[in-house]
This record gives C-alpha cells, sequence and structure tokens, in this order.
C-alpha cells in the first residue's frame, strides 16, 4: 500500500503538471513575437482604442473603458519583455522595449490632445481611482501577467488574455496621464505613471518567472554574464517600484481603518431623541486625522457635545483626532467632502437660508420687546428722582405710540410723557421737566401731555412718584 505522502504528490503532480497542455516553445515564441510589433493597424488600433479610454474617462463609464481595453493591443510588448529576459533574447527585448516605449508615448499623446480639445475637464471616480496605485495593483499586475504567459503556452487558451488585459487595465492609467499633463494636474500625471509602470514591470517579471517554469530553452549564442546583469537589473526595478507601493498601501490601510472607527464612532455615540446625523466625513490630512459631524434637527450644546464626545473617541481607537461639529446655528460651513452630494447640499444650503432668515425676524423682535421694555421700565426709574426734583408729578407713563398724518398718510413714532400733578406745573417747569426727560431718556424729542384727572389709572398699574405716607 502506498503511502499517504506519496499518494498526494501523485495527485498533485496529475493536477498542476503542464507537460500535455503546453504548445511547443516555438509556437508560442511566433505569437508573442507578432504582438510585440506596433507598426500598421496595430498602432491605429492603440490610438482607436485609447481615445475610446479617454471617452470612458471622460464620461465616467465602466463600460466603454472595458471595451478599450479589450481592444487595445498594449501587452504584446509587456509579454515580449519577458519573454527576452527570460529565454536571454537581448534583440528581442530591446525591440520590445522600445516598442513599449513608442506605444505608450503615441498613448499618452492622443489621450493629451483629447483632453485638451475635450469641454469636459472635472476629474470622475474611473480617473480618480487610478491616481492612488497600492501594493494591490501590484499583485493584480504579477499575476494578471502570469495568467497571460500561461494562456499564451497552453493549448486551451480560452477567454484568458481578454481578462488579463480587463485586469491589468493598462490603458486608464496612461489616459490618465494626458489628463494629467493636458490640465497640468502633476498628482495625476505621477500617480497614473507609475500605475502603468507598476502593471507593466510586474507582468513582465511574472512572464519571466513563467517562461523559466515552462523551460523555454534560452536563444543561441547567449552570453551568460550579459544574461545575469540583465536578471539582476530586472530584479532590482521589481523592487524599487515595489517600495513606493508598499508606502501608499500603509496610508490606504491607516485611512481606510480611521474611517471604519470613525464610522462606528459616530453610529454609535450620537444618537438624540431630536437630533439626527446629515453627514459624516473622516480624513487624514498632512498627518492630522479630521472627523467631520453634520447634525440636523434640535440644536445641541456645542461645548457640552463636543467635550462628551471627545471623551468618548479613545474607546474607538480615534484619540487625538480633531472633531468638528456642525449644527444648524453654527457659522462655520461643512467641507465639500462631508456633504458631497448635490441634492444633500441643496438640502443643507435651503436650510442655512431658512435659519438665517427666521433669526433675522428673531433679531427684529428682539429689538421692539427690548424697546417695549425700556419704555415699561422708564417710569419706575425715573420715580426716585422725580420725587427730589419734581415733587409736584403725582404719576407718569412713557410711551412711544405710532401717529397718522391723516393728510399725508404717513406713519411717524413719537415719545410722550402721560403726566398727572398734584400741583400744576408752571410753563418755565414743564420745560426743564422736558428738557430733563430729554437727557435722561436720551431722545431728541418728547412731548408731555397732561392727563389730568381725564384717565382713571389702575391702582396696581400706574407709577407712583408723591412721597410715601407713614
Amino acid at each position: 500500500m502506498k503511502p499517504v505522502s506519496s499518494y498526494l504528490k501523485t495527485i498533485f503532480v496529475d493536477y498542476f503538471s503542464l507537460n500535455d497542455y503546453i504548445v511547443p516553445q516555438q509556437e508560442a515564441e511566433k505569437e508573442i513575437r507578432e504582438g510585440v510589433s506596433f507598426r500598421g493597424t496595430n498602432i491605429v488600433i492603440l490610438i482607436i482604442a485609447i481615445l475610446i479610454a479617454s471617452l470612458g474617462l471622460n464620461t465616467n463609464s465602466t463600460a466603454v473603458i472595458i471595451g478599450a481595453m479589450l481592444i487595445s493591443p498594449l501587452m504584446g510588448p509587456i509579454i515580449g519583455l519577458g519573454l527576452g529576459i527570460g529565454i536571454q533574447d537581448f534583440d528581442l527585448l530591446k525591440r520590445s522595449l522600445r516598442n513599449l516605449a513608442m506605444a505608450a508615448g503615441f498613448s499618452v499623446l492622443a489621450s493629451t490632445l483629447y483632453f485638451l480639445i475635450s469641454p469636459v475637464s472635472e476629474g470622475h471616480s474611473e480617473l480618480l481611482a487610478r491616481t492612488s496605485p497600492t501594493i494591490y495593483d501590484v499583485l493584480i499586475g504579477f499575476f494578471g501577467g502570469g495568467a497571460g504567459i500561461i494562456a499564451i503556452g497552453s493549448r486551451s487558451k480560452g477567454n484568458v488574455i481578454p481578462g488579463v488585459a480587463i485586469a491589468t487595465a493598462l490603458m486608464p492609467p496612461l489616459c490618465t496621464v494626458g489628463y494629467g499633463i493636458a490640465t497640468w494636474q502633476p498628482n495625476y500625471f505621477m500617480g497614473a505613471l507609475y500605475l502603468f509602470l507598476i502593471n507593466s514591470i510586474y507582468i513582465c517579471l511574472a512572464t519571466f518567472i513563467g517562461v523559466k517554469l515552462m523551460k523555454y530553452k534560452p536563444a543561441a549564442a547567449t552570453d551568460p554574464a550579459r544574461a545575469k546583469k540583465v536578471r539582476r537589473i530586472v530584479y532590482n526595478i521589481a523592487i524599487l517600484t515595489l517600495l513606493p507601493s508598499i508606502y501608499l498601501t500603509y496610508n490606504m490601510l491607516r485611512q481606510t481603518r480611521f474611517s471604519m472607527n470613525a464610522n462606528r464612532f459616530v453610529a454609535h455615540e450620537f444618537q438624540f431623541p431630536a437630533t439626527r446625523v446629515l453627514s459624516t466625513s473622516a480624513h487624514i490630512e498632512n498627518g492630522q486625522k479630521i472627523i467631520d459631524v453634520t447634525l440636523i434637527g434640535k440644536i445641541l450644546p456645542a461645548d457640552s457635545l463636543r467635550l462628551a464626545m471627545s471623551a468618548q473617541m479613545k474607546f474607538y481607537g480615534i484619540q487625538g483626532a480633531t472633531l468638528n461639529i456642525v449644527q444648524g446655528d453654527s457659522p462655520v460651513l461643512p467641507s465639500q467632502s462631508s456633504i458631497s452630494n448635490s441634492s444633500m447640499r441643496d438640502i443643507y444650503e435651503m436650510a442655512q437660508a431658512t435659519i438665517a432668515a427666521r433669526q433675522t425676524t428673531i433679531d427684529s423682535l428682539r429689538a421692539v420687546i427690548a424697546i417695549c421694555n425700556m419704555n415699561d421700565s422708564a417710569s419706575a426709574a425715573l420715580g426716585p428722582e422725580l420725587r427730589v426734583i419734581f415733587p409736584e408729578i403725582k404719576d407718569i407713563a412713557i410711551s412711544r405710540p405710532i401717529f397718522n398724518n391723516i393728510d399725508a398718510n404717513r406713519l411717524d413714532t413719537a415719545s410722550v410723557a402721560l403726566v398727572r400733578y398734584s400741583t400744576t406745573l408752571s410753563a418755565r417747569r414743564r420745560t426743564e421737566l422736558q428738557k430733563y426727560l430729554q437727557a435722561r431718556l436720551r431722545l431728541r424729542s418728547i412731548s408731555i401731555v397732561d392727563v389730568g384727572n381725564s384717565i382713571k389709572l389702575p391702582a396696581d398699574t400706574i407709577t407712583k412718584t408723591s412721597p410715601t405716607k407713614k
């Protein structure tokens, strides 16, 4: 009876052996060498594909972009590079490198010209996705290249090559490079160019490894020392290309983790009976973690809310982050990232305009109430002084009635003092009283009306100015 290890080894070899499924080396080489060339129809198809991809990126259409990737013949020179390194055919290596550089140059030129004349210059999500490559793009390029070389060397190719073209996405980064040049945005240019280099280098590396695994024979008249030097250069380039992607991946994971913790914090802690969360944004800017929360509904005490929420942040791993809470009465507008949807922005702006209009009305009513309160309290404030300066005054009321000029049909506000005397004042004393009231109440003019006994005032509402009798 066979040991278990021997049995498993037999199954493993049977399932993963490529000997019965790959085509001869000469047949695979012929297909790859034909795809390296970029002349005639190949270059025309490439330019058409780049224009289609530019249209897809411009209109943010995923379907159009996928179609352009299927049309593009850009994989040929990259696979040729890997094959040239693997079989030590340096003429093929140089030809592939030259054709790849020309293809990339024509692609960037075509996309740049397109975006220079395109009326739409805004970057959409499909464009933005091509400017922040990570280690995941390295893995996609590597595994895509591995699938590509195995498919080329296989008898049954299936739909592998179109799938590799879509997965590795060589065309969109070149379109984004052209967009960055046309709009003078270096971040688009550098990020997209780096993504294209990642895809090209790791497809090439995977092809090289695949060629070695399929045991392709080296070309005739090979210089071993030169081959070793080329392999060393390839390894160094691959490592140097990988390092920035590791850093970008770390930043992406850091941002993702912070966003998840911030969203969990807002979902659990910002629960109020009459107030709801309108939007949440968590981002890292210049190393500083920032959380923007916009609330709608009943306004909460800002200082107490911020203090209470800041104390809970440590339980979600976001301590030290800056917490910005925006409510209906806040003069600070939330950032564009916190209210990204246009409909939501319209609702927010309408709410702000309504709040501002109501606040204006409230301020106006407060001013009217303040004037009324001042008039109501003026009599009481003047009482002690009048008792000493004008002991003849028995009762006084300060009012600001609105007079209607019947002839001119014009309204006018006047200051009036309704006075009841215990003894009649002389004309001189009336003038002194008028000047006193103008100075004391800071009025430009005031009319004094002697009500005598014509108005009977309730005892609990009049202002008593006569000395208190013991």
